[in-house]
């Protein structure tokens, strides 16, 4: 478990894009905090760094469950705040996401229960000013845990 003090909205650029660009298919990334702590900022920047083109508007899909959006690798974007469980996962179809040709971005990844990958990075954003962020990032798995280690070099 690492701390990161983003305390601009640059650093929180900086962190997306680089995540963005070090990931690759059937990667999942789960993100937790209070609404307005900055997860959608945050896809947004990670889809800049899966050159996700710039005509894409990245939005919260908590009505739609999931936005799919085409980049180097495709990024999914799900919030599974309305869903209630396992069941629902799977009756909306968003499994066959998870473990996809791309990305998976998601908000709300309790609702996974047993869906919940063994190889995955999850970031708890802390809302701290407008501009400032703080950033829990634990690694699960092998993979994630070199990636952080490369990541981390950065806010050194």
């Amino acid at each position: 478990m690492t701390k990161l003090t983003l305390s601009s909205l640059e650093l929180t650029d900086i962190l997306g894009r680089r995540l963005g660009g070090m990931s690759t298919p059937g990667d999942v990334i789960t993100l937790g905090g209070a609404l307005g702590a900055g997860k959608t900022t945050l896809t947004k920047s990670i889809a800049i760094g899966l050159e996700v083109p710039d005509s894409c508007y990245i939005t919260s899909p908590t009505f739609s469950l999931l936005h799919e959006y085409p980049g180097r690798i495709p990024l999914y974007h799900m919030d599974l705040y309305r869903l209630s469980g396992e069941e629902d996962i799977y009756g909306a179809g968003l499994d066959e996401y998870l473990f996809g040709e791309g990305l998976a971005v998601v908000e709300w990844a309790d609702r996974l229960g047993s869906l919940m990958p063994d190889s995955r990075l999850h970031i708890e954003l802390f809302l701290v000013s407008e501009s400032e962020r703080s950033a829990l990032l634990t690694a699960f798995g092998q993979v994630w845990s070199e990636r952080l280690s490369s990541l981390l070099s950065v806010f050194a």
